[in-house]
């Protein structure tokens, strides 16, 4: 080889080298992103922070199907009582999934249960942030 080729190789590995290490600076910060949505998400959960939660639903969910004070007053009736993740899995069209279990009192009844959901985010690269797909169902859809 001569030393222009082994140049333009060498020249050729370096933004190759660059690009690929700007794609996985990306994917790390989108991650941590996650990590930092999920994180509140719980923690607003965990602490009936219902209304707080429901900020970090899709806007167009929350547009498509907006809760009334009725609705947030059903999540008064229960305590959290654990929050767990179960597993972690991507979904389609760049979306996240994450399984958790739920453990919850009635404060009414004081009735214990656990309540499995399937938590489905999606990146909004625009708005630079990580929504979810809607409120955990106590009920399961009652």
């Amino acid at each position: 080889m001569t030393s222009p080729s082994l140049r333009y190789m060498a020249q050729l590995l370096m933004a190759l080298l660059l690009v690929s290490m700007t794609g996985a600076a990306f994917a790390d910060k989108k991650r941590s992103e996650l990590d930092r949505s999920q994180y509140s998400f719980s923690a607003a959960i965990r602490w009936a922070d219902f209304e707080g939660a429901w900020t970090m639903v899709d806007p167009e969910v929350r547009k498509a199907r907006p809760m009334s004070d009725v609705d947030f007053s059903r999540f008064e009736q229960v305590q959290v009582t654990s929050y767990r993740d179960l597993a972690v899995m991507p979904g389609p069209d760049g979306t996240e999934l994450r399984e958790i279990q739920i453990e919850l009192v009635n404060r009414n009844t004081l009735s214990q249960r656990r309540v499995r959901f399937t938590e489905v985010w999606r990146y909004d690269a625009e708005a630079k942030t990580w929504w979810i797909a809607g409120l955990p169902d106590f009920w399961q859809g009652k």
